[in-house]
């Protein structure tokens, strides 16, 4: 049986180490950070993570998911902040389902230990990939510390090394064929904190995203379990309310008492949070195709890293592994040729679908969620989702707390939305109240 090599010990390579340890492959498992575990986290780029679904299902069949879900916080909505400080809770499902918050960190350490229990992994720190030779298939290891660069055939190779990755670079240099492109927002984002209350409380709603949405541009608060929540904002690079023009203590001040009143208050570490804390670009990538003959191949955000806003990034990623899984159990171990094709095919269309939805759900978050037709169209969404279970559900509800394939969601709940706007939302809302043998004359005789 091959031996593996896995690239980035972040989230999804521990994860995928798992799975192949548990099919009895060897695995070394490289990082360039020191032990977390022990040294910690560098904090200000982690942005807490929405676990839905899809990443519970990968956990689940890693056997992982029971250890993981003891620190997450379900959210059972968007709590969205006005500017009078008037609370509105958008429910994420009108079945009462829920997403998780959970810390990137903690998650880390959970998947680095499961997966290190395991005999058959083995993990390096402090060992940067510098570089891949796609020729002798080799890659080029410096130490983070002395410098000291090794180099190591490989075997099997993934790259979860995210979106730098460098067997993305190598191969974009040395493969013919070979496309990648990141389309980068004109956006990016900053994170700051809510503490907890002088007796270890929750200062807002524990069990919803908050959000204070302003157009072109909004800040989200995610719980975590010490009763502090992770903050981020999202605004323009440069121009108007963009980070370029907030540059002194008075700016920072200004601005959130006039966009984040409520918020304000709650963030005696504003200021320091402000200024120690690094603002950080926001993009999509697309390349493919993902692999290297039958030998190395991207995986994760190495493969399809993007924007935050549908909080599907590490859901995906962890749905990579699970896929793979599911290409083994369909091919064997044998023919690796095969199996990295077929999970290229399985996942790329699915991935860019998710790209694609990601990007949307920014401009929803920050402006739609207080427009009165996007509302109106939720709540006719829901009613037709509770009348024809089989034959209509959210979009939001299809992608997060589904299995169905991201692209199948997408151009389902694009043949709805086309549906709603061809009857006219007045003809379904009045069919609607009417009862279900009007709704299948006003509008699914149309869409036959």
């Amino acid at each position: 049986m091959r031996h593996v090599t896995i690239l980035g010990a972040g989230l999804t390579g521990p994860l995928l180490a798992l799975y192949l340890a548990r099919r009895g492959y060897h695995v070394d498992l490289y990082e360039q950070r020191p032990d977390f575990r022990v040294h910690g986290f560098v904090g200000g780029r982690s942005i807490n993570l929405a676990l839905s679904d899809r990443g519970i299902r990968g956990l689940h069949e890693a056997r992982v998911e029971e250890e993981v879900m003891k620190d997450a916080i379900p959210m059972k909505g968007r709590m969205v902040h006005g500017l009078d400080g008037s609370l509105q809770l958008q429910p994420y499902s009108r079945t009462g389902r829920h997403i998780n918050s959970i810390s990137r960190g903690g998650l880390n350490i959970t998947l680095t230990n499961a997966s290190e229990h395991h005999e058959d992994v083995k993990f390096h720190f402090d060992l940067a990939c510098v570089d891949v030779d796609l020729e002798r298939k080799q890659i080029k290891l410096r130490h983070t510390g002395t410098g000291e660069e090794i180099v190591r055939d490989v075997d099997l190779l993934f790259a979860a090394d995210g979106a730098n990755s460098s067997l993305r670079q190598a191969m974009e240099r040395k493969i013919d064929g070979f496309t990648a492109r990141t389309e980068w927002l004109s956006h990016g984002y900053k994170e700051l904190e809510i503490p907890p209350g002088p007796n270890g409380e929750f200062l807002i709603e524990k069990n919803a995203l908050h959000i204070w949405p302003h157009h072109d541009f909004m800040m989200i608060a995610l719980p975590n379990p010490d009763a502090t929540f992770t903050c981020t904002l999202f605004a323009p690079m440069e121009g108007e309310n963009g980070f370029d023009q907030i540059k002194t203590d008075d700016d920072v001040r200004a601005y959130f008492e006039k966009y984040f009143p409520d918020a304000l208050p709650l963030m005696p570490t504003l200021i320091e949070d402000w200024h120690n804390n690094p603002t950080s670009q926001l993009g999509t990538l697309y390349c493919g195709p993902w692999h290297v003959d039958d030998w190395a191949c991207l995986i994760g955000d190495a493969a399809h890293a993007i924007v935050p806003f549908y909080g599907q990034g590490m859901n995906a990623g962890f749905e990579d592994c699970r896929v793979l899984n599911d290409v083994l159990d369909d091919h064997g171990d044998e023919d690796w040729g095969a199996i990295l094709q077929e999970f290229y095919l399985r996942r790329k269309r699915n991935t860019d679908a998710i790209a694609q939805l990601a990007v949307s759900n920014f401009l929803e978050m920050r402006s739609k969620v207080v427009d009165e037709k996007f509302l109106r169209k939720k709540k006719i969404d829901a009613a037709l989702a509770d009348m024809f279970p089989d034959r209509w559900a959210p979009l939001y509800e299809m992608v997060t707390f589904s299995h169905l394939p991201y692209a199948d969601a997408l151009g389902q709940g694009k043949q709805q939305d086309d549906l709603l706007e061809q009857v006219g939302y007045d003809q379904v809302e009045a069919a609607i109240a009417e009862g279900m043998e009007k709704v299948e004359e006003v509008l699914f005789a149309v869409s036959k």
